[in-house]
C-alpha cells in the first residue's frame, strides 16, 4: 500500500488504537485514535477529495476510486499519528439505509416468574426479526427488487416498560406485558459488501459498519446510558442529508434523503451556465469581496431554489416520526453541507416547520468538537463540524470493542450486545 513509505515499521497493539473512516460523497475523512479506558484521543487526522463518479447519493459507485481516496486520507492520518491502526469502523449512508425504532409488546406466559436475561434476549430477537422484515419490504418497494437482501448494521435499546411502568433494569421484575423499544438500522447487502471490499483492499480489520446518523447520535451521547440528551441531529453531506431524532438519550429513528451539498453546486452550475468546479468555488467563496455583486445575487438565487427543495426534504423526513408526541426544538448540524450559511439561516428563520409538532421555537447550531463526549482531538485538525461523523464512528468502534463487564447494568450489557 502507498502509505508504507511514510510510516515507521513499529506497530502499536491493535486493542489500543482505532480508525474511524467516514467515506462521504465529497470527502473521505480518516481519524486514528488511541483508546485510554473510556477516553478516546484522536492522534491522526486526514481527508481526501472524492471525484464526481466515486459516490452516488451516499453509496459507493466506484470501489477502486474510493480505495485510492481512502489511501490518501489514511496516509495523512498515519503520518501524523506515526503508526498504523488496523481496526476500523466505516460509516454507511444513503436513502436505502433504514433506521427505525420499533416497539414490541410481549405477553409473558408466566407473569409471576421474575424476568431473566435469557428471556430479555429472546424478546430482543423478536424485535430485530420484525424490524428486518419491515426494512426488507421497504427497500424492496423502493428498489423494485423483491429479492433484495438486507443486513442489520446497528441496534440500540431505547426503553423498557413492564405493565406500563418504565424500568431501567427489568431483571427480577414480575409482570405480564413487556414493551421494549429498540432502534435498528438495516442496509442492503450490496452497499455493505462494497464497504467490506474497501476495507479488504486497504488491509483493514472491519470492526463495525455504522449507519452514519446513528454514529452522530453516539458522538453526543457518549457512555451515559441515563442521558437525557434531546435534539434533532442533521448530517448534511455532499450527496445526502441524514437525520436522527434523539429523545432522553434514546434514538427515536433515523431518516435519509438524497439532497446534499452537491445539489446546491449543481444548481449554481446550471443557473449560471458554468462548470461544476467553478460553481463549487463560487459556493464556497460567496462572501469573498472579489466576487461581483451581480454574480453573488445569481448564486444566492440558485441556492434559494435548492434550499426550498432541501427544506421540504427535512420537513418530510421529520413528519415520518409519527410515534413522537412532539419534536425536539434543538437542531444540531454537522457535515460539510452544513457550512452553507444560507442553509442554517433558512432552518432557523423560515416557516418550513409550521405543520410539524414543535412546541418551542426552533434553535439551530453546529455540533462542535467540544460537544462530543469522551473524545479529544489532540491534533487540532478535526475540530470543526465536518469531522463529527468520523468521531461518532470512533465511539461506535469503542462500544463494539469493549464488550461487557460484570459491573455493567443490564442496559449497558444489552446495548453492547446490540451494537454491531
Amino acid at each position: 500500500m502507498v502509505l508504507e513509505k511514510f510510516l515507521p515499521k513499529s506497530k502499536a497493539p491493535d486493542a489500543d488504537y482505532l480508525l474511524g473512516l467516514d467515506i462521504g460523497t465529497e470527502y473521505v475523512k480518516a481519524l486514528i485514535a488511541k483508546v485510554n479506558d473510556e477516553q478516546i484521543d484522536i492522534i491522526g487526522a486526514g481527508r481526501a477529495h472524492q471525484e464526481l463518479g466515486d459516490m452516488h447519493e451516499g453509496a459507493i459507485a466506484d470501489i477502486a476510486g474510493v480505495v485510492k481516496n481512502c489511501e490518501e486520507a489514511l496516509a495523512a492520518a498515519e503520518e501524523q499519528a506515526g503508526l498504523q491502526a488496523k481496526r476500523c469502523v466505516i460509516g454507511i449512508a444513503g436513502e436505502l439505509v433504514k433506521g427505525v425504532t420499533n416497539t414490541i409488546r410481549y405477553r409473558r406466559p408466566q407473569p409471576d416468574r421474575p424476568l431473566d436475561e435469557a428471556e430479555m434476549e429472546f424478546i430482543i430477537e423478536k424485535v430485530q426479526d420484525r424490524a428486518a422484515t419491515k426494512a426488507q419490504k421497504q427497500i424492496a418497494l423502493e428498489t423494485g427488487n423483491e429479492d433484495v437482501e438486507v443486513k442489520l448494521v446497528n441496534s440500540a435499546l431505547v426503553s423498557i416498560h413492564i405493565d406500563g411502568y418504565k424500568v431501567s433494569n427489568p431483571i427480577g421484575f414480575q409482570g405480564k406485558d413487556v414493551a421494549v423499544q429498540i432502534y435498528t438500522a438495516f442496509a442492503p447487502m450490496v452497499h455493505i459488501g462494497a464497504l467490506e471490499r474497501v476495507a479488504d483492499e486497504l488491509d483493514l480489520e472491519l470492526v463495525a459498519v455504522a449507519a452514519e446518523p446513528f454514529a452522530v447520535s453516539r458522538s453526543v451521547l457518549g457512555t451515559d446510558t441515563n442521558s437525557s440528551f434531546t435534539a434533532i441531529l442533521a448530517d448534511v453531506g455532499g450527496g445526502t442529508t441524514d437525520i436522527a431524532v434523539v429523545n432522553d438519550g434514546g434514538v427515536e429513528g433515523t431518516k435519509m434523503f438524497g439532497i446534499g451539498g452537491r445539489s446546491f453546486t449543481n444548481t449554481i452550475a446550471s443557473e449560471l451556465d458554468i462548470s461544476y468546479a467553478q460553481a463549487e468555488k463560487l459556493k464556497v467563496n460567496i462572501d469573498d469581496d472579489k466576487v461581483k455583486a451581480s454574480v453573488k445575487k445569481d448564486v444566492a438565487s440558485a441556492v434559494d431554489k435548492t434550499l426550498d427543495v432541501w427544506l421540504a426534504g427535512v420537513e418530510l423526513a421529520l413528519s415520518e416520526f409519527d410515534s413522537v408526541d412532539h419534536l425536539p426544538s434543538k437542531i444540531l448540524l454537522c457535515g460539510g453541507g452544513a457550512s452553507l450559511k444560507q442553509l442554517v439561516e433558512a432552518l432557523e428563520k423560515s416557516d418550513w416547520h409550521k405543520d410539524l409538532p414543535f412546541t418551542k421555537k426552533v434553535t439551530v447550531q453546529h455540533i462542535r468538537a467540544s460537544d462530543v463526549v469522551g473524545i479529544t482531538d489532540t491534533t487540532n485538525e478535526a475540530s470543526d463540524h465536518t469531522f463529527i461523523t468520523a468521531m461518532g464512528l470512533l465511539r461506535v468502534g469503542y462500544d463494539t470493542m469493549i464488550g461487557t463487564s460484570d459491573n455493567d447494568s443490564l442496559k449497558d450489557k444489552l446495548n453492547r450486545i446490540l451494537r454491531i
